[in-house]
């Protein structure tokens, strides 16, 4: 084989993965499409009539470049957060985004702390910077704020990871123990709280915003309560010069001008966003009935996906999940020992969710069989 030119030694020794499977690719495998989407957490309730007016109309300026500064989204933003622009970053997706502080805060060796279990991008990041990843078991299907606090004292870390409600078991911890665990936090590690799903999560559970906190970042996004997954359009809420300091390594570039435009326009259309969040409930006890009817245990949820105890172990959660795949519905499933047990199945329109309902019975069926 001809010689070329090496990589890095770390990247050289990373696996050639990705945090998650889309369905597309499930698709092209299969060779044909799925009849019900419910495995990626977006919003099949799609996006406002009033955002997809206004890409219509942007469509033709087009061939420009984004804002590079984001000026009129983060203005928009601020306003809705009760913080100063100079609070607010804007990036591609909550994704982008903790790639970007991985890169600012973690060496090559040095200790990040997160649970077993959650969102798994987070863990590209860091092995993709190098960083020794330090994993702490949830408890009782929560991300142990306890332990997670432990692991920082005990690893000295730099960063730690939460989010709040959780993906994959969509719990959450009320605003008063999220704020007790940031007091608790030493000042020199950097907490980054994935506030996702925040839209959808019962009051009370959101802190307050205390944007010039040093060591938090807020996560927020547009990918689901919004409905633009597709756009790739996230942000952080965080203290001015730690927010500033995104300016030295974010790709100024990043956000095309469509995505500035369909954010600008979701935030304007108030109505739509409250229209989602009852859609969302009202699928969530939906898809709680229909588990329960088979014999299987909804788990609470403050998110757009109920997570389900399939009331076994994780080998047979995984036929039941291939079964219901087989029949032409994408769902997907926690991977970690103890939350492996379950599913996790998205809200989505009524036609997909009865497509699920119609399956399920003989994709558990299938999954005793073995």
């Amino acid at each position: 084989m001809s010689p070329r030119p090496p990589l890095t030694p770390l990247v050289e020794n990373l696996p050639a993965s990705v945090p998650f499977v889309g369905p597309e690719t499930q698709e092209r495998e299969r060779g044909r499409p799925f009849r019900a989407r419910l495995g990626a957490n977006e919003s099949g309730f799609g996006p406002s009539a009033k955002v997809v007016e206004a890409m219509r109309a942007a469509a033709p300026e087009m061939w420009k470049y984004g804002d590079a500064q984001n000026y009129d989204l983060k203005q928009a933003l601020a306003r809705l957060n009760g913080v100063g622009p100079e609070n607010i970053v804007i990036g591609e997706g909550i994704d982008g985004l903790l790639g970007l502080v991985v890169r600012q805060y973690v060496r090559e060796g040095d200790p990040v702390v997160t649970s077993l279990g959650a969102y798994p991008t987070f863990n590209y990041h860091v092995a993709g910077f190098g960083g020794r990843l330090v994993s702490v078991p949830y408890e009782g299907d929560r991300e142990s704020l306890d332990g997670l606090l432990q692991a920082v004292k005990r690893e000295d870390a730099r960063l730690v990871y939460l989010s709040n409600p959780d993906n994959p078991m969509g719990s959450w911890w009320d605003a008063g123990a999220v704020t007790h665990f940031i007091d608790a936090l030493p000042a020199t590690t950097l907490l980054v709280l994935d506030e996702a799903y925040g839209e959808m999560a019962p009051a009370g559970t959101l802190p307050p915003l205390e944007a010039e906190r040093p060591n938090v970042l807020r996560m927020r996004t547009f990918s689901k309560a919004y409905g633009l997954a597709g756009l790739r359009c996230g942000y952080a809420i965080g203290a001015a010069e730690a927010i500033g300091a995104f300016d030295k390594v974010r790709n100024h570039f990043g956000m095309t001008r469509m995505a500035q435009v369909a954010a600008l326009a979701a935030l304007e259309d108030t109505d739509h966003l409250q229209w989602v969040l009852g859609q969302v409930e009202d699928c969530r006890a939906r898809i709680a009935a229909i588990a329960e009817k088979h014999g299987l245990c909804p788990l609470p949820s403050a998110t757009n996906f109920v997570t389900i105890d399939c009331g076994a172990d994780g080998a047979f959660a995984m036929n039941v999940l291939r079964a219901l795949v087989a029949r032409d519905v994408f769902v997907r499933k926690p991977m970690a020992p103890g939350l492996d047990r379950c599913i996790r199945v998205s809200v989505g329109p009524e036609a997909e969710i009865a497509v699920f309902e119609a399956e399920l019975a003989a994709a558990l069926a299938e999954a005793r069989r073995g």
